[in-house]
């Protein structure tokens, strides 16, 4: 029972040499958090569907940019990549009239090209 004690005692004061050590390496109080928290994800899959029975097609999204992967074939292969978020169109002002395509008068069916 001696034992147990004295290998107990030992591995309290391993631990405690331990968060000391940390503590001192990082410089960050031994009140602080043992387990801080996780970082946010930065990758997420945004949809998967299947092709057939080995293949599947997965669109990842890392820092809001997408990619398209096929996998399960012979060889994965990314079909599209920097896939970015739909970007707004800006709006016509509702004072400006836009700009006509053709400049010159319509025809009738009978004039020519010359006249």
């Amino acid at each position: 029972m001696t034992w147990f004690f004295i290998i107990l005692a030992a591995c309290v004061v391993m631990i405690g040499a331990g968060l000391v050590a940390r503590s001192y390496l990082t410089g960050q109080p031994l009140t602080g958090n043992l387990f801080p928290a996780r970082p946010e994800k930065r990758i997420t899959i945004s949809e998967q569907t299947a092709i057939d029975n080995r293949r599947r097609l997965i669109l990842i999204k890392r820092d809001n940019v997408e990619h398209l992967i096929m996998t399960g074939g012979p060889v994965d292969v990314v079909i599209a990549s920097g896939i970015g978020a739909p970007r707004a169109r800006p709006a016509l002002a509702d004072t400006e009239s836009p700009t006509p395509v053709f400049t010159r008068q319509p025809r009738s069916i009978g004039q020519a090209a010359g006249e």
